[in-house]
């Protein structure tokens, strides 16, 4: 079977990445580029750099890779569905919710492939995580709590913290815990002098009675990537950065004081570090786009999910922006 022939579309910070990855993927082969801007970061190679979207089409596809401004994602999409292409679009879906909705109806009616690009559910950590969870090794979960703080980066120019970084957090914990959220507050804050908010402090609950929280911002000078997850046999720590996992297991101390024997907490316990093998997550994120292609898979973000994360996240700024702190009696 020849190779599916692939088009890059956005060839800013994360579209240089997608071709380095693509041209590293077996089952594919880099065939288009496009970039209004041009090929600033010298990605395109043999290839002359296209224009638009209608050249990329133009060259015969089969997949796509959408990484333009969130803004541009609905129009590059629906372009690319209406010419049969499966494609996968970095993350957020869309813009918006509606048009997240009119993305999912182009491919889903035409039978086609969408996916987007949550890449953090490809880190090996959270990887680990899962498949440990889903064997019982933490018990009932109680908590998935995440930190993702850091500089601001430059790339961004038209969402704010929420839709760049916090999306990640809300898909990773839906599929972590395999259960949406029913409840959702947040606080939001605007240091910057952008118009987006660029700090969140977020709390909620899912459906199956997980309680979670977020911390997300751009305006720490450290940089962290930090998932706890916290179930009665104890907590693990996914650090995506490192793609390190560390189990923190429960204690087990008998105590005869009767008052402290009441409450049902624990004591720390031993701690272990997993060794795991550690694939770049970009790269498995387009083994398991391609697999999906090609019928033999089903390991994508599907543009569905894509579009719930996105519904949660407008509902996480719309709690932010309409809420009010409470004054305490003097």
């Amino acid at each position: 079977m020849s190779d599916l022939r692939v088009g890059i579309i956005g060839l800013g910070m994360m579209g240089r990445h997608h071709a380095r990855v693509v041209r590293e993927t077996s089952g594919v082969e880099l065939v288009a580029v496009a970039d209004p801007f041009g090929d600033v970061h010298r990605v395109a190679g043999p290839l002359t750099a296209l224009e638009n979207v209608d050249q990329l089409i133009a060259a015969g596809i089969d997949m796509a890779v959408c990484a333009v401004p969130t803004a541009q994602h609905e129009q590059v999409g629906l372009a690319l569905a209406e010419a049969g292409v499966h494609t996968l679009i970095e993350k957020p879906i869309a813009h918006s919710v509606e048009a997240g909705e009119r993305l999912v109806e182009a491919f889903t009616s035409r039978g086609l492939v969408g996916a987007v690009g949550h890449v953090e559910r490809y880190n090996p950590a959270l990887q680990s995580l899962r498949a440990r969870m889903a064997d019982g090794e933490l018990g009932e979960i109680y908590q998935i709590a995440t930190r993702r703080q850091g500089p601001f980066p430059a790339r961004i120019a038209d969402v704010g913290v929420v839709k760049d970084l916090a999306t990640h957090d809300i898909d990773l914990t839906m599929w972590l815990a395999r259960s949406s959220y029913t409840d959702l507050d947040a606080q939001l804050a605007t240091r910057s002098g952008r118009e987006h908010e660029d700090m969140v402090a977020a709390t909620g609950r899912l459906a199956n009675g997980v309680i979670t929280n977020h911390l997300v911002n751009w305006l720490s000078p450290m940089k962290e990537r930090v998932t706890v997850v916290t179930g009665e046999r104890g907590a693990f720590v996914a650090d995506t950065l490192t793609a390190d996992l560390t189990f923190h297991g429960n204690g087990v101390i008998d105590t005869e004081w009767d008052s402290v024997a009441n409450f049902r907490g624990v004591s720390e316990g031993d701690v272990t570090r997993f060794a795991i093998p550690k694939p770049e997550p970009l790269r498995t994120e387009h083994e398991n786009f391609r697999d999906a292609v090609l019928g033999v898979g089903s390991g994508i973000v599907t543009l569905a999910e894509g579009l719930e994360t996105l519904r949660t996240a407008e509902w996480l700024i719309t709690s932010g922006r309409s809420a009010r702190a409470e004054e305490l009696p003097v």
